[in-house]
């Protein structure tokens, strides 16, 4: 019976590895997970010319509109949007400079994402929150549709969802 319990536990420490955050996206240590939510809204993006390349053009990231629900009770508890910004029912909000990015498990999603918090305003849900990760992305990614000279300018709204993760000095 001893050995039974040694090798699952040896299967199970070994296992936390496979769970580990890719690093662009890991959070520092010294910072605990303090709330999760999921979002569920839609990306902005636009038709533009593309930078140095003449004659070229590409869809580019506007900004995001999305509604944050509680992963337990289901229900609304915040938005977010361009800036980017969190901003939680309670008024509390927290805006942030992204750090690092790595790819999600499926190509048609947008990227994990690890933002450094900005000093976050009022008191609630957001407040001294450190740094948020956006995971298990689900959709997002440019339109598909022709971007070029006779529609530059248009804007398509790309349906997303993605677990937000937000974590608080220890």
């Amino acid at each position: 019976m001893k050995r039974i319990s040694v090798g699952l536990i040896a299967v199970l420490l070994s296992s936390s590895s496979f769970a580990a955050d890719p690093a662009p996206i890991a959070v520092p240590a010294g910072h605990t997970l303090a709330l999760t939510v999921l979002g569920t809204g839609e990306l902005a993006y636009e038709c533009k010319a593309k930078a140095g390349t003449p004659g070229a053009h590409e869809w580019v990231f506007a900004g995001p509109t999305a509604v944050l629900y509680d992963k337990t009770s289901k229900a609304a508890i915040g938005k977010y949007y361009a800036g980017p910004t969190w901003e939680a029912n309670d008024g509390s909000k927290v805006g942030g400079k992204q750090l690092g990015v790595s790819p999600s498990a499926n190509a048609a999603s947008i990227p994990l994402q690890l933002v450094q918090a900005a000093p976050s305003t009022g008191s609630g849900a957001m407040s001294g929150i450190t740094y948020i990760q956006r995971m298990h992305t689900k959709g997002g990614i440019a339109p598909a549709d022709a971007c070029g000279a006779d529609n530059l300018g248009a804007k398509k709204m790309v349906r997303y969802e993605a677990d937000y993760l937000f974590y608080k000095a220890s």
